[in-house]
């Protein structure tokens, strides 16, 4: 599975994440069930990452940490 570029707006400025279809599809479910808009929660998670990574590995972090800690609280 390839990833795909998808469009977002940071601060006022167009970018795009190369992201593959399920980690976007969650991000997407993640950003409604937050009541946030998808630039709204990227960038935030922009704001949080640090140098270290890019915005897409930061993005599949975001994804996997949500559904970790959901997961948690459902045992």
């Amino acid at each position: 599975m390839r990833p795909q570029k998808h469009s977002l707006t940071l601060r006022g400025h167009r970018t795009s994440v190369s992201l593959e279809d399920p980690f976007w599809r969650a991000f997407l479910d993640i950003a409604r069930a937050e009541g946030k808009t998808i630039n709204g929660l990227a960038a935030e998670i922009d704001a949080a990452r640090g140098m270290d990574s890019g915005l897409a590995t930061a993005i599949r972090l975001y994804v996997l940490r949500w559904y970790q800690t959901r997961g948690d609280s459902d045992r």
